[in-house]
């Protein structure tokens, strides 16, 4: 009589295991961990290493003294990459305490108390960084502006995002034009010479790890493409009604954390839905989510928790679109 075993997510059909998939996700953050450091100097390199040693020692610690496991998973990259996608959402002035806080929250809790790489329902790097937003909200919200590469972690200087400076303005009852006037230009947020987050600010260094995992098929074109594509249309549609009040499509997409979100936080294997189908359901509730959020909710950005809540509702899209059972009608 023979086993089947039925492992958790991600279930793939290349030629590939999930180490060498964590491994490809790794590389492909590459060039925008190295515009962040461009741009941001050494604070950049510096939060990002603690998250990274964060999320593995806090993996290990679990795994060897609670789970009392003999196989250690510390190599696998998941861990690598929580650490990288969180440091990613986080501006490099953040007190390194308060990213190792961050880790826990992400590995400890939205990870490993589900059981570990394939079991958790919620992207971990997110809710780390949700964590972090609304328990530390000055400094995360504190967002340096461009620097020196050889710049010292005292003479960071901040100021808001484009995002920030248009919702605030607003509320101010200020003019669209002359606010847009006073963010940086789209090429600046093309390239990445702009304040914010150490991993959303270049879209070009975004592009291209997405592309790269295009290439060697880690992900698939769904999620990204109904992400952006939903933002495109439903900004654009508001701006067409009425261009003083609403900012166009490009400001949106270039501006805040959505090619982040859509290349490399939304694709998340194991928190997004299976079929393809499904993926576009949930790339489409993403980008509306998101451009509900900030336009007519609190917070400026509303990549994070539009993912999550879309993350939440991944089993009821792979109930609905699951494909039908061999030999069945």
């Amino acid at each position: 009589m023979s086993t089947y075993v039925l492992s958790g997510s991600p279930h793939i059909h290349e030629q590939q295991d999930v180490k060498k998939i964590m491994w490809g996700v790794v590389y492909a953050l590459i060039p925008a961990l190295l515009v962040s450091i461009y741009f941001f100097g050494l604070p950049a390199l510096f939060i990002t290493l603690v998250a990274i040693v964060s999320c593995l020692l806090f993996e290990y610690l679990i795994q060897k003294y609670i789970f009392k496991s003999n196989e250690i998973t510390i190599t696998d990259g998941s861990a690598v990459i929580t650490g990288l996608l969180l440091a990613f959402n986080v501006p490099s002035s953040l007190p390194w305490w308060q990213m190792v806080i961050g880790s826990l929250v992400a590995i400890g809790v939205a990870k490993m108390t589900f059981g570990g790489l394939g079991k958790n329902p919620f992207n971990p790097a997110l809710v780390g960084r949700v964590f972090l937003l609304i328990s530390f909200p000055v400094e995360m919200t504190t967002w340096p502006k461009v620097i020196p590469l050889n710049t010292s972690f005292a003479d960071v200087i901040t100021g808001p995002t484009s995002l920030g400076i248009v919702k605030e303005g607003l509320m101010k009852g200020e003019s669209l034009t002359k606010l847009l006037n006073n963010v940086p230009s789209y090429t600046d947020m093309f390239i990445g010479n702009i304040g914010g987050s150490l991993g959303e600010v270049s879209a070009i260094a975004i592009l291209i790890g997405g592309i790269y995992m295009l290439y060697k098929k880690i992900i698939t074109w769904h999620i990204p493409v109904s992400y952006i594509l939903s933002v495109f249309i439903f900004t654009g549609v508001l701006w067409l009604i009425n261009p003083e009040k609403y900012a166009d499509p490009v400001f949106h997409i270039l501006a805040g954390g959505l090619m982040l979100g859509a290349v490399f936080m939304a694709t998340d294997m194991v928190t997004s839905p299976v079929n393809y189908k499904a993926q576009l359901i949930f790339g489409l509730g993403c980008g509306i989510l998101t451009v509900l959020i900030r336009i007519w909710g609190a917070y400026p950005e509303g990549v994070s928790f539009a993912i999550l809540i879309m993350n939440a509702a991944t089993p009821l899209l792979n109930i609905m679109f699951k494909p039908k059972r061999f030999g069945g009608k």
